[in-house]
């Protein structure tokens, strides 16, 4: 009697821990739209979170429909589930929690899809695509995995679905970014349409992409352990599961470190992903040396298919989706053939070419991967091109300009209150070494040198006093130097001056610095403009203090334009002239 007791505590407590689970992947939703939001523009914020909101809400509806049956129904000749509806007409007898549970896994998939093709889809099209997906792309295919089907039959394994999931989330959306062509500006191309050049557009908001990255870590644990049946199992899960993305993760630093000379930011959140991905399907059944060695390929392969997709393929993937999702999760379930032991707790079935069971369970493994991708290729192809040919599948080019926030929702910004530079294309550039004037001494320098670091442009007439004596200064300059310029007008006693975030270039080179890969299109900088108006204060006082503060030696230090102020109106008192400027200066 005890011994069945301590069963049926244990079938509760897993059953509860089985809900649980799900309620993790579900989170993941939350994950998705973090790193699809960071890894993107900002007018496209509100947008990606939408799509990520209403994917899991289309998917539950098309998977009470017909989703859930045909995963789960009557197995009908080891192909798909017979369709019902038990859960209206039997609801007392419903099989409640596997719903919920391959409901939230069916959401992953349509959610893969978007972050490839974000930023040019069409929103309708987008819901479209996600409904087929959820009715009757996802639910086939996991039905020949898990609903008893003719994979299930042969032997193939994919605990949590690296393949099922990953795979043909993954799959479906190198076709559909494919399919929708590239965003605007991604690829530089010749006359003959041969491209010549990667643009790298950054990420808007990198810690959000981060919280994402941890988000779905965390899921993760629900994702790959929910179906764990003892604790000793549900450990070992959790072990593969944290070792795969934490040394695909160093790999991947060390590697970009190598091969870009910096360790790159974005993908080595990819890479943790893409471990997460590589591990799932054999999650229950290898070890913490195959799990090593799965991740170690997962953090080189990530890297390795962000470059073939913007160099050989030129599919614009602007979050990774299918280096992760497609090729780690290819791989993913191959490695189950490879690395699956009895050592690992609950297996006395399945043994890979590694441990001694030759190349049959491989040879499976294989298999699944082919017809999977097979039956993945062949619908979302159809799916794709008759949403293509009726509702469209892109947003015009004004649209994508302006962003999806505006056109698709009418939402002026994501990001109410703050002020979102776009900075695609633009990063640090360094100093040519042609601009070295060879004195960087402000003091020691030369009228020559000092005029050629910060140069002055001045009206026709400035040298001259303008008919209300008042002068215009306007001071562009790096970042680096505003607290500097700032200071000496205030020592100079200007007090009241305009400052504004600019964009800009001079005769500097671009520094060749990687993002994901690519080399930054350095051909705009992030500049300060400081505008003052002075009347009493000598003009060339204030040119001398500016050049003073922003030279350094080199060409393209800065630039000073003074012009002739005709007339000066003090809204407040109705004062003009110099009268209106004396509490200003």
């Amino acid at each position: 009697m005890t011994e069945e007791m301590l069963m049926a505590v244990d079938g509760e407590l897993f059953g509860v821990w089985f809900l649980i689970g799900a309620a993790l992947v579900f989170w993941m939703q939350a994950g998705f739209a973090m790193v699809e939001a960071g890894f993107t523009r900002a007018k496209n914020t509100g947008n990606i979170l939408m799509k990520n909101l209403m994917d899991f809400c289309i998917c539950t509806v098309m998977f009470i429909l017909i989703g859930f049956g045909l995963l789960l129904g009557e197995d009908l000749m080891e192909l798909i589930g017979k369709p019902g509806f038990d859960i209206f007409t039997s609801y007392a007898d419903f099989d409640w929690s596997n719903f919920v549970f391959n409901l939230v896994f069916c959401a992953t998939t349509a959610t893969t899809v978007s972050g490839a093709m974000a930023e040019r889809t069409k929103f309708l099209s987008y819901c479209i695509y996600s409904g087929a997906i959820s009715a009757l792309i996802y639910p086939i295919e996991a039905h020949w995995i898990w609903g008893g089907g003719w994979l299930a039959q042969m032997g193939f394994h994919d605990f949590a679905g690296s393949c099922a999931i990953h795979m043909v989330g993954g799959l479906s959306a190198l076709i559909g970014a494919k399919i929708l062509g590239p965003r605007i500006g991604k690829f530089s191309r010749d006359a003959s349409g041969k491209v010549t050049k990667v643009n790298a557009f950054p990420g808007h908001n990198l810690p959000l992409g981060c919280l994402g990255v941890f988000i779905l870590w965390l899921g993760w644990y629900g994702f790959n352990g929910a179906a764990a049946t003892s604790v000793a199992q549900l450990g070992s899960i959790f072990v593969t599961t944290t070792i795969a993305p934490a040394v695909a993760t160093v790999v991947c630093m060390i590697f970009t470190w190598i091969r870009f000379g910096k360790p790159d930011v974005s993908m080595c959140l990819n890479a943790s992903l893409a471990g997460l991905v590589a591990i799932t399907a054999p999650c229950d059944v290898a070890d913490a040396f195959g799990s090593i060695i799965i991740g170690a390929v997962a953090g080189v392969l990530v890297v390795f298919g962000v470059w073939f997709l913007d160099y050989v393929l030129a599919v614009d993937d602007p979050v990774g989706a299918v280096a992760v999702h497609f090729m780690n999760g290819v791989w993913g379930t191959l490695a189950v053939g490879l690395f699956a032991t009895t050592s690992a707790p609950g297996n006395d079935t399945f043994v890979g070419l590694f441990y001694g069971g030759g190349f049959d369970l491989l040879g499976k493994q294989i298999v699944g991967v082919v017809s999977v991708c097979a039956w993945t290729a062949v619908t979302i192809t159809i799916a794709f091109f008759i949403i293509n040919a009726t509702a469209g599948l892109r947003v015009t080019a004004e649209e994508e300009i302006v962003g999806l926030d505006s056109c698709e929702h009418g939402l002026p910004s994501a990001y109410a209150g703050f002020s979102i530079m776009d900075i695609s294309n633009t990063m640090t550039m360094e100093v040519n070494e042609n601009t070295d004037l060879g004195n960087a001494e402000y003091e020691s320098a030369s009228a020559v040198q000092k005029n050629a670091a910060v140069k002055v442009v001045k009206m026709p007439d400035a040298a001259a006093a303008s008919a209300a004596g008042i002068f215009k200064v306007v001071i562009i300059s790096k970042l680096s130097r505003y607290e500097k310029v700032k200071k000496v007008m205030n020592d100079l006693g200007v007090t009241g001056m305009t400052v504004t975030q600019v964009m800009g270039c001079g005769i500097q080179k671009g520094a060749g610095e990687m993002y994901r890969g690519v080399e930054m299109d350095a051909t705009l900088l992030p500049k300060v403009k400081i505008e003052v108006v002075v009347s009493k204060i000598p003009v060339d006082s204030v040119i001398e203090a500016a050049k003073k503060a922003l030279y350094t030696g080199h060409i393209g230090d800065g630039k000073i334009f003074v012009y002739n102020v005709d007339k000066v109106v003090k809204i407040r008192t109705g004062e003009e002239d110099f009268a209106a400027l004396q509490d200003v200066e």
